[in-house]
Order: C-alpha cells, then sequence, then structure tokens
C-alpha cells in the first residue's frame, strides 16, 4: 500500500470494503474552509489515490455545521495585499501562481483513475461546492440547509477552482448562469432536477449511497473526459454570452467585475478541452482579483455582514449606526448630483429609477468619464465623507465596517466601493 499523507484538515480513512473516506475536517473551525493548507493537502490526496490501491473514494465532511464554505477570506486578504504590492508586471503570475493549486488539485483527483463521490450535508459554497462538482457523483441529503452554490459573485470574485466550466457543462449554460451571476443556491429535488447532483437522500443516508454507487461504478470518468465529449461550438457560446453580456452591463453599468469576468470565462473556456479551459478561467480570475472591487466588496458586504450578525445577536446595532445612516442619507439628498447620476455611479436611492430607463443612463457612460455629472458623483462623494467625518476617529475598524454595511444595505452605497468608511480610508487618504 502507497504511504498515506500526512493530513491536519482532511483525515484518510480506509475502509473494509476498499473504499477509502476523506473526511474534511479543519481544526479550530466550526465550518470547513480552504485554507492554504488545505488545498496542499488536497493535492497530496489526489497523488496518493492515483496510485493506492484502493476502490474509490466518498468525499464527506466530519463537521456537522456542512460540507465546506468556500475560501478562507482572511487569507486571501493576504493574497491580495501581497499581489497588489508587488510590481505590476509581477501580478498576473503571482495571482495564477497563489491561486491555481485548488483548481489543480480537484482537477488531479477527478483523473486520478478512481471513482470519487461527494456525500453531502449542509451547505456546499465556492471552493466547496467546486470540490463536489470535481466528484464522479454526488449525493446530497434533502434537508432545506443543504445546498450547493457559488456565491462569489456576491463578493466581487468567480468560482476559480473550475465551477464557471464544471457547472455549464453539467446543467448547460441557461441554468448555469443565474447560479454563477446572482450566487444563487439550489437545495434538494432543486439541485437534482437541474443536474446539480444525482441523489437526494434522508440525512444520515448519504454515506451508504455514496459507497454504493462507487462499488457499482469503478471506471467513472466525468462527462468531459470521455472521448465522445463535444465542447460547444464558440459560435454558439458566443451569441449566448452576447445577449446576456449586454443585460449585465444595462443593469450594472460596468460597476460590478465579477459578472464580466464570469461571462468571459463561459465564452472562451466552453469551447476548449477542459485542462485548456480551467486555465483560461484562472487566467480571468487573475486579472480580477487584482482590482479594487473584490476587496472592497468582501470588507464591506461580506465580512460587514459578520459583523452586522454578530451585533444582532448581541441585542442590535449600536445606535452610532442609525446615526450613520441618517447622516449618509441627509447628504445624499443635499447632494449636488441628480438621481440620474447617483444611479449612474451605482447608488440605489428612491425615485432613480424613474428619472431614466437603465438603458439610456448605461449609454451615457461611466461615471468616471469627465463630464459634469461625474462632477457631482464626486461632489457628492465628498459630502458623505464629511457627514462621517465625525465618527471615523472615534470608531474601532470592526464597527467602521459594520457602519459600511448597514449604509450599503439601508442607504444605497454602491458595493463596488466598500461603503463611505472604506472608500474614505482606501481613495481620500
Amino acid at each position: 500500500m502507497v504511504e498515506l499523507p500526512r493530513l491536519e484538515h482532511f483525515r484518510l480513512e480506509l475502509k473494509d470494503n476498499g473504499l477509502a473516506h476523506l473526511v474534511f475536517d479543519a481544526p479550530g473551525r466550526s465550518m470547513n474552509v480552504f485554507s492554504n493548507a488545505a488545498i496542499h493537502e488536497l493535492s497530496a490526496f489526489a497523488k496518493w489515490l492515483a496510485e493506492a490501491d484502493v476502490r474509490g473514494a466518498v468525499i464527506r465532511s466530519g463537521k456537522t455545521s456542512g460540507f465546506c464554505a468556500g475560501a478562507d477570506l482572511a487569507e486571501l486578504g493576504v493574497a491580495y495585499d501581497m499581489i497588489v504590492a508587488a510590481p505590476p508586471m509581477r501580478r498576473f503570475n503571482l495571482a495564477f501562481d497563489h491561486f491555481f493549486p485548488l483548481s489543480a488539485a480537484i482537477r488531479a483527483m477527478e483523473t486520478a483513475g478512481k471513482p470519487v463521490a461527494a456525500a453531502i450535508s449542509g451547505i456546499a459554497l465556492g471552493g466547496g461546492c467546486e470540490l463536489a462538482l470535481g466528484a464522479h457523483y454526488r449525493v446530497l441529503t434533502d434537508h432545506p440547509g443543504a445546498a450547493l452554490g457559488v456565491p462569489e459573485s456576491l463578493v466581487g470574485l468567480l468560482p476559480g477552482a473550475g465551477g464557471t466550466q464544471r457547472l455549464p457543462r453539467l446543467v448547460g449554460i441557461g441554468a448555469a448562469l443565474p447560479l454563477l451571476l446572482e450566487g444563487k443556491r439550489l437545495a434538494g429535488e432543486a439541485a437534482r432536477a437541474a443536474g446539480l447532483v444525482h441523489e437526494i437522500v434522508a440525512p444520515g443516508e448519504e454515506i451508504a449511497a455514496a459507497e454504493k454507487w462507487l462499488l457499482a461504478n469503478p471506471n467513472a470518468q466525468q462527462p468531459w473526459d470521455v472521448p465522445s465529449w463535444t465542447p460547444t461550438s464558440s459560435v454558439e457560446v458566443g451569441a449566448r454570452i452576447a445577449t446576456e453580456r449586454m443585460r449585465v452591463l444595462a443593469q450594472t453599468l460596468g460597476h460590478y467585475p465579477a459578472p464580466l469576468a464570469i461571462l468571459d470565462c463561459v465564452e472562451f473556456g466552453l469551447p476548449q478541452c477542459f485542462d485548456g479551459a480551467i486555465r483560461t478561467e484562472m487566467s480571468i480570475f487573475s486579472h480580477l482579483i487584482q482590482r479594487e472591487e473584490p476587496r472592497n466588496m468582501i470588507q464591506g458586504l461580506f465580512l460587514g455582514r459578520t459583523d452586522f450578525d454578530r451585533a444582532r445577536k448581541a441585542g442590535g446595532p449600536p445606535a452610532f449606526v442609525v446615526e450613520i445612516v441618517a447622516a449618509v442619507r441627509a447628504a445624499l439628498e443635499a447632494a449636488p448630483a441628480s438621481y440620474d447620476d447617483l444611479a449612474r455611479a451605482g447608488f440605489k436611492v428612491e425615485g432613480a429609477a424613474k428619472q431614466a430607463p437603465v438603458r439610456d443612463r448605461a449609454a451615457a457612460g461611466y461615471w468616471l468619464d469627465e463630464d459634469a455629472g461625474a462632477a457631482a458623483i464626486r461632489a457628492t462623494l465628498e459630502m458623505i465623507e464629511s457627514a462621517i467625518a465625525p465618527w471615523r476617529e472615534k470608531l474601532s475598524s470592526d464597527d467602521r465596517r459594520l457602519a459600511d454595511f448597514v449604509v450599503i444595505q439601508e442607504a444605497g452605497y454602491p458595493g463596488y466601493l466598500g461603503g463611505p468608511f472604506l472608500f474614505g480610508t482606501r481613495y481620500r487618504s
């Protein structure tokens, strides 16, 4: 028997029926996430699986909280800082080399020559969903809390471990785009009907169902690895994506680059062989991660939501949050920018949609273009900055992040800017 890899974030259990169980159980965490160490271990497992004398592998979680919630965002922030601190000509390669290992590990697992089944209980989001998609068979428990999704677009990123390639190949472009662009989750029968999972079972039965399939399917391959697989033609994909790109541009006015990057991944990846496609995906990811919008959205929308949920459990957001929201709203009311200009900059303000159709606003151009409207928007941002100035030095960084999240949610501040405190720190210092 090949020597077992040394694992800390996973456990490798060998069963009497000849199967191996890879149990994701990150130490010291209530939920599994993909840290750099966990990714390294998954790669070691995939190498072991190719050489080991086992009949197949079950991928499952050792936690009751769920399968895996995605990336370790703290480590992602460190990686972002490392990349943007490097000279511009080095940033792409740094990003590619840093983030591709998870995609490569999942690809190595699915091509190791052994069948792999995922037994999913609880949420499988982001990289967790992409890990499950790398299995040849997926069993999901029939419970509202057990769901799959790739919510990366909600924090300004894209699924960079094969998600933009496996999803449309499995469920079709039409069904994949809402999952990729809007971060929707699928659970239960909806997930099975879409083709995202193969089997729905009662909670507690998922491991037995996965094992049963593995023992009956010793020569499993992914559909895209079967010699008869025919990639979608570039003409067909291009026509479908062109329509979707127009819709996304009209909706976002280009403020949010992640949906457009996701469409690029689908358009340029689907016509390729799979190994080329995941490298195309990572190339696009490596450009996207260098932008400010993902960092702003992670801070203002994801980490800020965590702060908000913590405050709510403790009795509700502090009084200063209500005061800050009121100050931002007052600044918007007194701002020189019209509703139409504010909507063009990505503010969600009452009455903005009534001023002009979205298509007309999109035709006016991006708000950073130097024109009278852009000047009014800049002046408005400065007024908001002045309005919140009394709180800036008084609050901790966590409290400022909490306030940014609530201002985005309740005052319509653009999420891609990260909130007025973050905007003031990163752009006006």
